[in-house]
Order: C-alpha cells, then sequence, then structure tokens
C-alpha cells in the first residue's frame, strides 16, 4: 500500500468543509434535544450504535477485530479518555451553551501539539506554533473573564463551570490524540482505534448516565432525530471519511480547516438556539481559532510563504 499523500484538493476542501459543519453541528443538536433526551444518556447510545455499526464494517471487510495484536492496553486506555471527554461534554452542556462547548472543545489541537512536543522528537514545535499557542492561550483567557448576567445563559458562574468542563474535554480529547500517536494503535487500523473508542464510550457513559440519573428519553421526533444523527452522521460516517481522508491526503494540510468547526458551532448555536454571544468571548474566541490555525497549519502556511518568496 502507497505511503505518500497528495495536496488538498477541491475534493478534499469540500469534504473537510462538510466535515467541519457536522461536527459545529453536533454540539448544537445534543443542547437542542435535552429536554428530551439527557446529552450523557444520548452520547452513551450513539456511541454503541456506531461501534456495532463499525464492528459489521470491519467484519465486512474481513478484518479481524482480536486483540491478539498487543493493541487492547492503549485501546482501552484511549477508550477511557474518549469516555471522559464525553462525559465532560455531556454534563458541561448543561451549564453552558453550545457554541461556547464548541470554541473549547477546539482547543485539542492546541493541547495535543504540547503533548506531541513533549513525546515525539519529529512533532517539535517551531516557533510560528509557539505563537499559536501563546494567541489560544490568551484567548482562553479572554474568554473565561469579562462576563456579565445580561451575556450568559445562567449566571456568570454556572456558566464558567460549563466552559471549565468543555476546556477539560478538549483536555481529554488531546491526550487521546497523543496515545493514539505515541502507543501501538499509531500501527494498526483506523477503524480498530474507532472502535476502542465507541466500545468504552458506550460501556463508561451508559454507567455514568445510570448512576447519575440522566437517563431521559421522550418519545419524540427531536428524541430520535438526534440520536440518528449523532449514530449515524457523526460518530460513524464522519469519522470514516475523516479517516480515508488522512489516509489519502496530507495530516498537515487538513489539520488547518478545523479552524472552521467553531466558527460553525458558534453560527448554529446563535442562529438556531438564539444563544447570545457576547463581545468579550467572541474576541477570545477569535484569538482561539488565529492559535489553532497557526498550530495546526504551520506545513500549509510554510508552503505559501515559501512559495511566495521563491
Amino acid at each position: 500500500m502507497s505511503t505518500t499523500r497528495k495536496a488538498i484538493d477541491g475534493q478534499a476542501m469540500g469534504l473537510m468543509m462538510l466535515l467541519c459543519l457536522v461536527w459545529g453541528m453536533q454540539q448544537v443538536v445534543l443542547k437542542a434535544a435535552a429536554p428530551d433526551i439527557a446529552p450523557l444518556f444520548l452520547i452513551a447510545l450513539r456511541s454503541g450504535i456506531a461501534a456495532i455499526l463499525v464492528g459489521l464494517l470491519m467484519f465486512s471487510r474481513g478484518e479481524r477485530i482480536a486483540t491478539g495484536d498487543g493493541t487492547w492496553r492503549p485501546g482501552l486506555f484511549v477508550g477511557m479518555l474518549f469516555a471522559l471527554e464525553f462525559l465532560f461534554v455531556g454534563q458541561g452542556l448543561r451549564y453552558t451553551s453550545a457554541s461556547h462547548m464548541v470554541v473549547f472543545l477546539y482547543t485539542a489541537p492546541v493541547f495535543a501539539a504540547l503533548g506531541l512536543h513533549w513525546k515525539l522528537p519529529v512533532e517539535r514545535l517551531q516557533r510560528i506554533q509557539w505563537v499559536g499557542i501563546l494567541l489560544a492561550f490568551a484567548g482562553i483567557v479572554i474568554a473565561f473573564f469579562g462576563r456579565s448576567p445580561q451575556t450568559t445563559i445562567g449566571s456568570p458562574a454556572v456558566t464558567l463551570w460549563g466552559d471549565v468542563l468543555a476546556l477539560l474535554a478538549g483536555i481529554a480529547w488531546a491526550a487521546t490524540t497523543v496515545v493514539v500517536r505515541c502507543s501501538s494503535l499509531a500501527r494498526t487500523s483506523a477503524t480498530r482505534t474507532l472502535l476502542y473508542q465507541l466500545v468504552g464510550a458506550f460501556v463508561l457513559l451508559m454507567i455514568a448516565a445510570i448512576s447519575l440519573g440522566q437517563t431521559r428519553f421522550n418519545n419524540t421526533a427531536l428524541a430520535w432525530g438526534s440520536l440518528l444523527f449523532q449514530s449515524l452522521v457523526v460518530s460513524f460516517a464522519s469519522f470514516l471519511v475523516w479517516f480515508w481522508l488522512l489516509r489519502t491526503y496530507l495530516a498537515s494540510r487538513l489539520g488547518v480547516f478545523s479552524f472552521m468547526t467553531p466558527l460553525f458551532g458558534m453560527a448554529f448555536g446563535v442562529w438556531l438556539l438564539h444563544e447570545p454571544l457576547e463581545p468579550r468571548f467572541l474576541a477570545g474566541a477569535l484569538f482561539v481559532i488565529a492559535g489553532i490555525v497557526l498550530v495546526s497549519g504551520y506545513g500549509w502556511l510554510k508552503n505559501i510563504f515559501g512559495n511566495v518568496k521563491r
């Protein structure tokens, strides 16, 4: 199998735009459906359904699901981290807005870059990436502070707690990325890695939902529609498309598109849920997005400005 990767073309840009739109929408759907189905319960159910679909896909391809290749230990770990990430997401959405959640969740590339810089020599951060990290952290500080009761869904303290949970979700996601890159999972199939994550999330989040009494499910069109969207589109189809893109195109070029997800998330939250968008949070979000572009898009930016110099 060829190890070469293609440069970004029109197909890749279109698919990345669609993926970022879907990923930006998922927090809004979780929040919108919360009165009919608890976010934590919805995430647990979608993980279980998607795990079954991934397992069937692997079976149809003749791909073994056995764990004799030594990946079960890091697989168990990433399953726990994946569950922890969405535990923070599910709980955080009870206190903060979907637009806040998506911005703080997508600080993950920044934290992942820091972890990989420490663990892998090939992932050492360059100067411009350190500038991006400083911008992202400055944005987090700006977005966290300066709230007023008029521009938050609940009290500023309640919203702040939800934002902290959202940031912890981003850190858990980053930790998952570091474990995958630095373990035997880096040499196994994407579907197996995804299966470990989905099974871990289903088991642990279902236990958490039952323990916390968050198993509400009203038999409404919104509840069923959100479950189908989250299971089939988000947890199954979008991740498979993403892994195909990673196998086909240069990862460094794809990563820079991640800045669109928080933009879509904020737009959908304000448009569909009528969430307030306080100016200070918006300013902080722009700093975070700029940091993501510099950290994740270093190779892309280097290529552009290198061509300009020539």
